[in-house]
C-alpha cells in the first residue's frame, strides 16, 4: 500500500513539475454557438466558400474512385493532383465544408460534403478493406510496406510523394466531418480507415514504423488518438503511441534543440499529435515535448507576421539573413499548425502568450493570405524586402497550401471566446456574437480596432441574473492606459499586461463591458538581433506598398512550381533603408497621418528619399503588389561604410538572377519534389547550416528550360570533400568527371559546366540532370545547382 502511495504522489509531483494536467483543460466553442459580425474576417470567411464552391467535387474524387476500381465521373485536377498527391485535397475540402456548414449554416456547403462522404464510402466499400485513398497505385504500395519492404525519404515512401501525408487529410477531413458537422456516416469511415490501418501495421516492428516514419507523415498520431477520444478504444491511442515520431519526440523530451534544417511543416504536426496524446492520456513528458517546441518556434524562428521557416526549413536561429533573402518565405501551412498547436497548449494551460501569437499569426499571416476579391490562397510569404506573393486559382492550384487554406478562413470564430466552468475568456477582439446556450446568455462584440482602440461587450440573457467569471484578455501589445469598464464604470485591474482581467459577477440582460486597447507604434527586430526591423501597431504588422511591376506568375498556372514567385528580385540598392542616429528610437521617427485610420508615414527616416512616399499600413491590406516588411536599419554613418559593397552585392545579385533558368537546393524537401527527384544509395544532411546531397549510387531532378537556353550548370561543392570520384550527366549525354581531393579546405566553391552540344541541341523542355558516384566512390556533396543561359 505504500508504494502504490508513493507511485501516485511521484506521478502528481511529475505533473505539478510540469506545469500539466488534465483538470487544466480549458474547452471552446463549437463553431456554431459564435456567429462572425462585420469585419475583415467575416468578409474572408464569405470569400473563402464561394472560392470552396467554386471546386468540382467529382474532380477531387476521381483519384479515391480510380484507385477504387471505379469509373470517375471527371478527370483528375492538375498539378499536385496529378503529379503523385493525387487526392490530398479532398481531405481538406471535407474540413472546409463542415466548418462553412457550422460557421454560416450554409446549406449547399452541407449538401455537398454529404455528396463527398456518399462517394468516399462508394471507394471505401469498394476497396473492401478500410481503406480511402487516392495515392497513385497504392494496393502496391500498401502491399510492399505490409510486407515490411519500406524505403523512406523525408519527400516520399517507396518512390510515392509523401503518401502517408495524403491519407492524413482524409483521415482529419472524416474526423471533421464527424466533430464539426455531426455526421455519423464520417465517424464509422473514419473508424473504418483506423481499422485498416491497424491491420496494415499490425506486424511491423516498432523500429519499421519509426522507420516509415521518416517520410512525411501529416499528425497521423494526433488523427488515431483522436479516434480514441471518439470510441473510446485504446488501441486506437497505442497506434497514436506507435505513429509518434521518436527521432523528433524524444530530443524535445529533453530540451534539446535539433530543428535547425529541418523541413518545418513535417515536424509542427507531429508535436500537435505529442500534444493531442498528452491531454487525452496524462502524458507530462509528451507535454513537456510540446511546450518546449512551442517556446523554441515562436520566441528564436518567428517573424513579425507570426510565420516561420525558408524554402520551408527551419533557419539557424543565429542567422536569418536567408529570410531577407529568399523569395520562399514562411508557408502558410506552417503558420496553419502552429495556430492548432497553440490552441491546443492554451486548452492545456489558459496563459495569455498563446493567444497572443495565435492573433498575431492570425492578424497578420493568415488573413494576408488570401486574395480579397478572388479568394486565392498564398503559399510563401517572402520577407525579401520588394518582393511579392502569388495566388491559387480554383482550376489550377492544389498545392498543400490550397489546402489548409481553405480550412483557414472558415474558422476565425474558433478562438474569440472559450470556457473553463463557470469562467469565460474574451481572447480575440474579433466583431462576433457567441450564444453561450449553458449559461442562457449571448454575448455581443462590437468593434474597428482601426478606427478605435475600444472593443464593447453587450450581454443578453434568458433569466435575471447570470453568475459567471469574465476573463477579459490584457494583451501584451496594450502597454498603456488599457482599461475596463463595467456600464460605464472603472474596473481596477489588478493584473499586468500580458494575462486575463477576472470580472466575476452576476450579470444582467444589458450589461456593457468597454475595454480600451491603446495601441502603439514598435519596431521589431527579426529573432537573431540583425538589424533588419519590422513596424508593429497593436496587432497589426505594418507594411509599405512598393509598386505593382514584373508580378510574373501573379495568378498561378497549373505548373509544379508556380506557387512561387519567379518574377525578377530588387536588389538592396533598389529598396529602401530605414536611416536614422543609432541614439534614436526608430518607432518614435514615423507620424500617424490620420487618426481613424492605421497609416504612417516614414517620409523622415526612408532613405533614399524617392520613397519618402512610401507610407506604412495593415499588411494584410497590401496584394497584388510588390512590399516590404522588414528593412535594414542604418545609421549615416553605418550606411556610408556598406553602401560600395551593398552596390555591388546588388549587382552580382542581379546579374545571376538575370542568367539563371533554374534553381535547384539539393537536400531540401519541397525543391527537390518539384524537381521530380530521382535516388538510388543517396543520403541528404546538412554542413555550415547549408543542406546537401551525395550518394554512392545517383540521383538526378527535372530541370526546366522552356525556351531551351541552357548553356550551363553551376555547382557549389564544399572544399573538405574528398575521394569522391563521380559524373554528371543530362539525359544520358556526360557533361563532366569530377574528382575531389579536399584540397580546396573548408570553404564553398563553385563550379561551372558548359553543356556539349548533344544537350543544347535538345529541344525538350524538361531535362533530367544526373550526379552519380563512380565505381567505389561516391558523388561529392551537392549544396546548390543552378541552370544558367549565355551571358549577355
Amino acid at each position: 500500500m505504500t508504494r502504490y502511495l508513493g507511485i501516485l504522489l511521484l506521478a502528481f509531483l511529475i505533473k505539478i513539475n510540469c506545469g500539466y494536467s488534465q483538470s487544466a483543460q480549458v474547452d471552446l466553442f463549437a463553431l456554431k454557438e459564435v456567429k462572425l459580425l462585420d469585419s475583415p474576417f467575416k468578409e474572408a470567411m464569405k470569400t473563402d466558400l464561394d472560392y470552396i464552391l467554386k471546386m468540382d467535387p467529382d474532380r477531387l474524387l476521381a483519384p479515391y474512385l480510380k484507385e477504387a476500381g471505379l469509373d470517375p465521373k471527371a478527370e483528375n485536377y492538375p498539378n499536385w493532383e496529378s503529379m503523385g498527391l493525387d487526392g490530398h485535397i479532398a481531405g481538406h475540402y471535407l474540413t472546409a465544408l463542415a466548418q462553412m456548414y457550422a460557421s454560416l449554416g450554409d446549406e449547399t456547403a452541407l449538401q455537398r460534403l454529404n455528396y463527398m462522404l456518399e462517394e468516399l464510402e462508394r471507394a471505401q466499400q469498394a476497396n473492401g478493406n478500410g481503406y480511402i485513398g487516392g495515392v497513385p497505385n497504392s494496393k502496391e504500395l500498401w502491399q510492399d510496406i505490409r510486407q515490411g519492404n519500406i524505403n523512406a525519404h523525408n519527400f516520399g515512401l517507396n518512390e510515392r510523394w509523401v503518401p502517408l501525408y495524403n491519407i492524413h487529410k482524409t483521415y482529419a477531413g472524416l474526423r471533421d466531418a464527424y466533430k464539426i458537422a455531426g455526421i455519423e456516416r464520417a465517424r464509422k469511415m473514419l473508424v473504418d480507415f483506423t481499422d485498416w490501418m491497424i491491420a496494415e501495421t499490425e506486424n511491423l516492428t516498432d523500429g519499421e514504423i519509426q522507420e516509415l516514419l521518416i517520410s512525411e507523415h501529416g499528425g497521423l498520431n494526433e488523427t488515431f488518438a483522436d479516434v480514441y477520444e471518439i470510441t473510446g478504444e485504446r488501441k486506437y491511442l497505442e497506434l497514436a503511441y506507435r505513429f509518434s515520431h521518436k527521432m523528433l519526440l524524444e530530443p524535445l523530451q529533453k530540451k534539446n534543440d535539433i530543428l535547425n534544417g529541418l523541413h518545418a511543416n513535417t515536424q509542427i504536426p507531429k508535436v500537435i499529435g505529442f500534444e493531442t496524446i498528452a491531454q487525452l492520456d496524462q502524458n507530462a513528458e509528451y507535454h513537456q515535448a510540446a511546450r518546449f517546441f512551442w517556446d523554441n518556434v515562436t520566441s528564436k524562428r518567428t517573424v513579425a507576421i507570426g510565420g516561420n521557416s525558408v524554402r520551408e526549413h527551419f533557419n539557424p536561429t543565429d542567422d536569418f539573413s536567408s529570410m531577407v533573402n529568399s523569395v520562399q518565405g514562411p508557408e502558410t501551412c506552417n503558420t496553419y499548425n502552429m495556430l492548432r498547436l497553440s490552441e491546443k497548449l492554451f486548452q492545456a494551460q489558459p496563459e495569455e502568450k498563446y493567444i497572443h501569437f495565435y492573433e498575431r499569426a492570425l492578424y497578420n499571416h493568415i488573413l494576408s493570405s488570401q486574395h480579397p476579391g478572388t479568394g486565392g490562397f498564398v503559399y510563401f510569404t517572402p520577407m525579401r524586402p520588394g518582393h511579392y506573393r502569388v495566388y491559387s486559382q480554383p482550376e489550377t492550384s492544389f498545392w498543400c497550401c490550397v489546402g489548409s487554406g481553405l480550412e483557414n478562413h472558415g474558422k476565425y470564430n474558433e478562438m474569440i471566446y472559450a470556457h473553463k466552468g463557470d469562467s469565460l475568456y474574451v481572447n480575440l477582439f474579433i466583431p462576433s456574437e457567441l450564444n453561450w446556450k449553458e449559461k442562457g446568455v449571448k454575448i455581443i462584440q462590437e468593434n474597428d480596432l482601426e478606427s478605435q482602440e475600444q472593443t464593447r461587450l453587450t450581454f443578453e440573457t434568458n433569466d435575471d441574473v447570470v453568475d459567471f467569471n469574465l476573463m477579459v484578455r490584457y494583451p501584451s501589445w496594450a502597454k498603456e492606459n488599457f482599461k475596463v469598464k463595467v456600464n460605464g464604470e472603472n474596473i481596477a485591474v489588478n493584473v499586468t499586461t500580458g494575462s486575463f482581467v477576472s470580472l466575476n459577477r452576476k450579470w444582467k440582460n444589458g450589461d456593457e463591458v468597454t475595454i480600451d486597447l491603446p495601441m502603439q507604434l514598435r519596431s521589431e527586430n527579426l529573432p537573431d538581433e540583425s538589424n533588419y526591423a519590422s513596424l508593429i501597431y497593436g496587432p497589426y504588422v505594418l507594411a509599405a506598398k512598393m509598386n505593382e511591376s514584373n508580378l510574373e506568375g501573379l495568378y498561378a498556372d497549373a505548373g509544379r512550381s508556380s506557387h512561387i514567385a519567379h518574377g525578377p528580385m530588387m536588389t538592396a540598392t533598389e529598396t529602401p533603408v530605414f536611416l536614422k542616429e543609432k541614439s534614436e528610437k526608430l518607432s518614435e521617427q514615423l507620424v500617424k497621418e490620420n487618426a481613424d485610420k492605421i497609416k504612417f508615414s516614414a517620409s523622415g527616416i526612408i532613405y533614399p528619399k524617392k520613397f519618402q512616399d512610401l507610407n506604412f499600413i495593415p499588411f494584410y491590406q497590401i496584394h497584388e503588389a510588390r512590399y516590404v516588411i522588414y528593412l535594414p536599419v542604418e545609421s549615416p554613418q553605418s550606411l556610408a561604410e556598406i553602401e560600395e559593397d551593398r552596390k555591388i552585392k546588388a549587382l552580382e545579385d542581379k546579374r545571376l538572377a538575370a542568367v539563371t533558368i533554374d534553381h535547384i537546393q539539393p537536400g531540401e524537401q519541397q525543391p527537390e519534389a518539384d524537381h521530380l527527384i530521382e535516388t538510388q544509395n543517396s543520403n541528404t544532411g546538412t554542413n555550415k547550416n547549408r543542406h546537401w546531397r551525395d550518394a554512392r549510387g545517383w540521383f538526378s531532378y527535372v530541370i526546366q528550360d522552356d525556351k531551351n537556353e541552357a548553356d550551363r550548370i553551376r555547382v557549389t561543392y564544399y572544399g573538405k570533400d574528398q575521394n569522391r570520384e563521380f559524373k554528371i550527366m543530362m539525359d544520358g549525354v556526360i557533361i563532366a568527371t569530377e574528382k575531389l581531393n579536399g584540397e580546396k579546405g573548408d570553404t564553398f566553391f563553385i563550379r561551372e559546366y558548359k553543356l556539349p552540344k548533344e544537350v543544347t541541341s535538345n529541344e525538350k523542355v524538361e531535362k533530367r540532370l544526373r550526379f552519380e558516384a563512380l565505381e567505389g566512390s561516391r558523388t561529392a556533396g551537392i549544396y546548390e545547382i543552378r541552370i544558367l543561359k549565355k551571358k549577355e
